[in-house]
């Protein structure tokens, strides 16, 4: 069985990515959320300003490859908030989500001189997030219909 690789996206991977991201919140995320959470999600990952910016550098996405095909995703925003994390289902609690976080905190402290992460997390995500050391920095909240629980990550 081939390891888990992490590694930055290839401009190529991007709709493969987003896709991945679209049929895992539909999963997982979706059933919590109205439908102007849902709508707006979707209009987020298929936005071409965002895929123009991933591919001008200024959106950074890192993928775990096994077998060759990917299988998580994980991007950042503003310098330090993790903007997307998404595990295909039948990889999820198999610490392909660890390790997309200690790939992103491994580029954040040695290329950005970051000290610590940002995410808002969603309510399927929270349990996740607090396994592997984030903390909330503020309670639930809703911003056009996507709910989310604001937390930090220092590294």
């Amino acid at each position: 069985m081939e390891e888990i690789t992490y590694r930055a996206a290839y401009r190529s991977e991007w709709d493969i990515c987003m896709d991945l991201a679209w049929r895992t919140f539909l999963k997982y995320e979706a059933p919590e959320y109205s439908d102007e959470g849902i709508s707006n999600f979707k209009a987020f990952v298929y936005d071409d300003v965002l895929k123009n910016m991933f591919h001008n550098g200024s959106y950074q996405l890192f993928v775990a490859v096994k077998d060759g095909v990917i299988i998580g995703i994980i991007s950042l925003r503003d310098n330090n908030h993790i903007s997307l994390l998404f595990v295909e289902s039948k990889h999820h609690r198999q610490g392909v989500g660890r390790g997309l976080i200690n790939k992103l905190a491994e580029y954040l402290y040695t290329e950005m001189g970051q000290t610590s992460m940002t995410v808002n997390a969603a309510p399927y995500a929270v349990e996740f997030y607090h396994k592997v050391g984030f903390e909330d920095t503020g309670k639930e909240q809703e911003s056009a219909g996507i709910r989310f629980t604001p937390m930090v990550l220092y590294i």
